[in-house]
């Protein structure tokens, strides 16, 4: 028997190399590991079993279920989330929340197996080389050869992915190097502040916005990932300057608030004279950086303000950028806007306020629709009131969730969560997963489309058997509603878009170990609801819904 990795002399670990590893993972912040078992990973269990104090295992039914829980980890507690996948196609199922990580700046460490060095080349079980497949999906991907490798390696890994611009890592240890004994040196952690921006640069972007008569400013997820969200709402109060958010950056500005006009969305950005995206990249989900200019009017300027220099847009025509420590950049701006003498925003807040207010006027008649079949809107006119200010609510769908960023509002920072602009689904039942274990006593509400829902409900098991109460709402419309629609459009019929018809998914919850029903009818949307956050166990709300009500998008991220 190996003893626990010993740090009292001269800041060294020691013990067999999955104790060392928990040792650093924990010395990062690591609390939880999401695994599957596997006999190539065993050392990092009898680690997380033997450390002081324990890390929680928490093992689930498919490998894309702990590395999605991992990523949410990382976006929600900002402290790199860690997964444990075993070698071959436990490391291959996780690829897609590598990539959705990478998209979304999500900080992770993925440990995978590896066929042991004694045997490499020679064809044991599940010997593949991992790195070329997960290295274009990941800032770092290394093998630690021996247990003398691993406290330097698993540094490096959790640092990489902690520090701007965040995002995935991958380490994976031979089999037999991870039972070997090694020792390494205790990681010393310290501050994970951005680089210092450039002041001309904020200085000019100060002076674009205090020239501005129609200034917007955009928020992403790299404002909540940066520590930012304080500063942000001060620069937004204190200039009185309009804001839409997305992504994490949801709820920076909090749902209700008069300067937020995510709601008058299109006449913000198309009549703007200035557009300042902060901590998102300009995808297609903000026009590829293009603001305005409809029907012969010059589009918007645009600053683009990033946490890093890489993320900052290439391919946009910039008025102006900076990259580095959000909080910094966002305060420098505060404090030369303060003393700067600028246009009265007054008519444009006015106009803006008055278009939230006729849309949300609008949105009223849907949420409160009596159509039969159900027309998806009025879950969410049942859904939002019963939700909590600290509400964790998880978007795993197409169309559904499209209804829902239009709809929910968060109050606070830090609690929506979305597949972000790789739109992989499957990713919700991981997070819920995830946002049950960061935010115990919260809500956690995870939206389902029909056809997400097929990606991973059978983890519903995993719920279950680590007592993790999720209300799951599913808008069921029977389809792949995101394609049956535009393919209608583009061919005037559709094929592989159709999903059986009303099926009793609930009842597969039911049978997993939670519980769940069926709703056909609106009025009794509400109470089925009420049923589902008082039931303390996994509860799937299955609303059949209308396949012809579709969401009315704007792109189809192309």
């Amino acid at each position: 028997m190996t003893t626990p990795p010993d740090t009292t002399a001269a800041d060294q670990l020691t013990g067999h190399a999955g104790e060392i590893a928990v040792a650093v993972a924990q010395a990062h912040g690591v609390e939880t590991m999401f695994t599957l078992s596997g006999a190539h990973v065993f050392p990092m269990y009898d680690g997380a079993v033997k450390a002081d104090p324990p890390v929680r295992l928490v093992d689930v039914r498919h490998e894309q279920t702990a590395a999605f829980a991992a990523e949410a980890t990382g976006k929600l507690t900002r402290v790199p989330g860690l997964a444990v996948l075993t070698a071959g196609p436990g490391v291959t199922n996780g690829i897609s929340a590598l990539a959705q990580a990478r998209f979304a700046g999500s900080p992770m460490v993925v440990v995978g197996g590896r066929a042991p060095n004694n045997r490499w080349g020679t064809g044991a079980l599940q010997e593949i080389d991992h790195l070329p497949i997960v290295a274009p999906v990941t800032k770092h991907a290394a093998t630690l050869m021996t247990a003398n490798d691993v406290a330097a390696g698993f540094d490096t890994a959790f640092a990489q992915a902690r520090s701007s611009h965040r995002g995935p890592t991958y380490v994976d240890v031979p089999m037999d190097a991870f039972f070997d004994v090694g020792v390494g040196a205790a990681p010393v952690i310290g501050g994970h502040r951005s680089a210092e921006p450039d002041g001309d640069a904020v200085a000019r972007i100060a002076g674009l916005i205090a020239g501005a008569e129609r200034p917007v400013l955009v928020l992403g997820t790299d404002v909540w990932a940066d520590h930012a969200e304080d500063a942000a709402l001060r620069l937004v109060e204190e200039m009185r300057l309009p804001a839409i958010t997305n992504g994490m950056g949801r709820g920076v500005v909090p749902g209700g608030h008069p300067l937020l006009v995510t709601k008058a969305r299109g006449a913000a950005l198309n009549g703007a004279d200035l557009v300042v995206v902060v901590g998102t990249p300009l995808d297609f989900r903000l026009g590829y950086g293009v603001f305005g200019g409809r029907d012969g009017g010059r589009p918007a300027a645009v600053v683009h303000i990033a946490d890093s220099a890489e993320q900052v847009s290439g391919h946009a025509a910039l008025a102006a950028s900076v990259s580095g420590d959000l909080t910094a950049v966002l305060d420098g701006l505060l404090t030369a806007l303060a003393a700067a003498r600028q246009p009265d925003p007054t008519a444009w807040l006015t106009m803006l306020q008055d278009t939230v207010a006729a849309a949300t006027a609008k949105d009223a008649e849907l949420l409160g629709a009596e159509a039969d079949p159900i027309h998806p809107a009025r879950i969410y006119g049942e859904l939002v009131p019963r939700l909590a200010d600290e509400a964790v609510v998880i978007g795993d769908g197409g169309d559904f969730v499209s209804f829902a960023g239009k709809f929910v509002e968060p109050k606070r920072p830090g609690c929506w969560l979305d597949p972000g602009p790789y739109g992989c689904l499957g990713a919700g039942m991981g997070a819920a997963i995830a946002a049950r274990i960061a935010r115990p006593s919260s809500q956690v509400v995870l939206l389902l489309g029909d056809g997400a829902a097929g990606f991973s409900l059978m983890d519903v098991d995993s719920l279950v058997r680590h007592g993790l109460p999720v209300v799951m709402v599913m808008g069921n419309n029977s389809a792949w509603g995101l394609e049956k629609g535009p393919m209608q459009m583009l061919y005037g019929y559709d094929v592989a878009a159709d999903l059986a018809p009303r099926t009793a998914y609930d009842q597969v919850v039911s049978a997993l170990g939670g519980a769940g029903e069926t709703v056909t009818d609106p009025r009794l949307i509400g109470p089925a609801l009420d049923r589902a956050f008082a039931a303390g166990t996994p509860y799937l709300v299955n609303v059949i819904t209308d396949v012809e009500a579709a969401y009315p998008r704007s792109t189809f991220g192309i």
